[in-house]
């Protein structure tokens, strides 16, 4: 299985490159996300930045895009919740 070009090494998560992947792959411009999510346009692109973002406004960007980026976190998880 190919390794997710947004997880790291470490396991990290870069939020910010997996936002702007799926904005590129949606064909959504960063304007009509910040609109979304009613921020400036600067504060989107600084945002995008980012490896980390507010648990808020991930749960607005979701919305916006219709896409579960929570799961990408989930997905580092390897716990098993079986009793």
């Amino acid at each position: 299985m190919a390794e997710d070009k947004n997880i790291q090494k470490d396991q990290s998560i870069h939020i910010g490159q997996c936002i702007k992947a799926e904005l590129e792959r949606q064909g959504r411009s960063i304007t009509w996300l910040a609109g979304e999510v009613h921020c400036t346009r600067e504060n989107l692109y600084k945002l995008l930045r980012n490896p980390w973002i507010s648990t808020d406004m991930l749960f607005r960007v979701s919305e916006a895009l219709s896409h579960d980026f929570f799961e990408e976190y989930s997905k580092l998880l390897s716990f098993n919740c079986a009793k």
